[in-house]
């Protein structure tokens, strides 16, 4: 398949979702040529406001492929990726995103997350009307060292 019909894929993902009675978004996993995975946004149906499309899908190539690195994989979203999803996708590994509609087709519609995006380019002690606060244990708990611990004696049992 080419990289046309994968994003048509995703479009009709996003197309039958809204008749499902969803919002406008699908999204495409694709490695080696073969979809992976697909989801749609259903932030709506669950009650879950990170069950967009691309991350719906990530999580069912992660399942599939039984691993969380998907750096050998392409994500096709109908729809601009927020900037949740664009970070999921880079956590992953993912180094391709094809999209068939910018923030500014979605604006007109109120779907754009354009100025959530221009906020999130600023350090979080910088954003307006947002606090961000560090708050630390007395005394300090070494929790990632506590980590590293029982990931090396997991990995030498």
């Amino acid at each position: 398949m080419s990289d046309q019909q994968f994003i048509e894929k995703a479009i009709n993902l996003a197309k039958e979702n809204i008749r499902a009675g969803g919002r406008p978004f699908g999204a495409v996993i694709v490695k080696d040529n073969t979809i992976i995975a697909c989801g749609v946004n259903q932030i709506v149906q669950q009650g879950d406001p990170t069950a967009h499309a691309e991350l719906q899908a990530l999580r069912a190539a992660s399942k599939a492929l039984g691993k969380v690195n998907l750096a050998d994989c392409t994500v096709y979203a109908s729809g601009q990726p927020c900037p949740m999803c664009l970070a999921a996708i880079r956590m992953v590994g993912i180094k391709r995103v094809f999209y068939a509609y910018s923030n500014q087709d979605a604006a007109p519609f109120g779907l754009s997350t354009e100025q959530l995006a221009q906020q999130l380019r600023s350090p979080p002690q910088q954003q307006q009307d947002f606090a961000f606060i560090q708050l630390k244990l007395t005394p300090q708990v070494e929790l990632y060292q506590l980590w590293q611990q029982q990931r090396q004696s997991s990995i030498k049992s």
